[in-house]
């Protein structure tokens, strides 16, 4: 469980310990004994901006069976009984709404336990980190069912600036390419040939758009992706400048202009090709997105 919510983008730490018992100080032996009740559990600290207690519980109840007592997967005894422990006490309405909606799934009813956090203590070091420790350790959880966890990125976050101020901060031919919808050189551009890990972003307001992770060498000389990091923040529109058609690629929270969308690219990530400049994107390297508050993302990238 540990791994599972470190990924989901939007948690800022993830620790494992024991709660809701009775003693002090419990050791991983005295937990598994089950006569001080302690539950195995997992702190989770997040950034309510990035994503949502719902979001957190919906994650959560996706990879658990909450109308089984003392036990999931294959694991036994009541320290691994279901439970949602909140220390906001505003928390627990949402909390509770949560629990309603899930129980009309089930025909039995749920018994995940629904308290304020008490007696918590953390667990013992070689528990922290465990999946990254031990990759080949047991663990009944699913990490897939995260693929299609819809991840919310906030425009109201990246204020477009006006044209005055693009025109002062940006560069002759970022200008001319954002706001003018002219086009870059290929092949001599900054980022088509980086394979680096990261994430790229609107440079006109930070929104992000691409990641590494579905990027690839197309051959047209400009950094080319299968699919923006959430469908989301780009917009299109029909561009039938130089006598074609084609499909413009803009992004939503800046409205620039990033490229162009088309339907040759690889068959077995999706078929498309958007194909966007380099001066109207600002690459940020893995190693610094926790640095620049895109930390939230790092599941995309990593």
């Amino acid at each position: 469980m540990e791994a599972y919510m470190a990924r989901i983008p939007g948690v800022q730490d993830v620790t494992s310990g024991y709660a809701n018992g009775e003693g002090k100080n419990p050791t991983y032996e005295d937990v598994i004994r089950g006569d001080q009740g302690f539950a195995e559990t997992v702190h989770v600290k997040y950034d309510p901006q990035q994503v949502s207690l719902q979001k957190l519980l919906e994650s959560y109840f996706r990879v658990i069976d909450p109308t089984s007592l003392n036990k999931q997967g294959n694991d036994r005894g009541v320290q691994y009984r279901t439970g949602i422990y909140y220390t906001l006490s505003e928390d627990a309405k949402i909390i509770g709404q949560a629990v309603e909606a899930e129980q009309e799934k089930y025909d039995q009813p749920i018994v995940t336990e629904v308290m304020p956090l008490q007696n918590y203590y953390l667990a013992e070091e070689y528990h922290q980190d465990y999946l990254e420790k031990n990759p080949n350790g047991y663990c009944h959880i699913d990490m897939t069912v995260l693929d299609d966890l819809e991840i919310g990125i906030d425009p109201a976050q990246y204020p477009r600036p006006t044209d005055e101020q693009l025109k002062e901060r940006l560069t002759d031919e970022q200008y001319a390419v954002t706001v003018n919808n002219d086009t870059e050189h290929a092949f001599s551009n900054e980022y088509w040939d980086n394979e680096e890990p990261g994430l790229y972003v609107d440079i006109a307001t930070g929104e992000p758009l691409f990641t590494s992770r579905d990027k690839y060498d197309s051959g047209c000389g400009w950094p080319s992706f299968t699919k923006p990091i959430v469908p989301e923040v780009v917009t299109y529109t029909t561009d039938t400048s130089f006598g074609m058609e084609r499909t413009e690629v803009r992004s939503r929270a800046g409205d620039i202009h990033l490229g162009h969308v088309f339907d040759d690219g690889p068959e077995d990530r999706g078929g498309k090709r958007y194909c966007i400049n380099s001066v109207s994107i600002r690459f940020i390297p893995l190693d610094k997105m926790e640095e620049e508050r895109y930390g939230y993302l790092l599941s995309f990238v990593e």
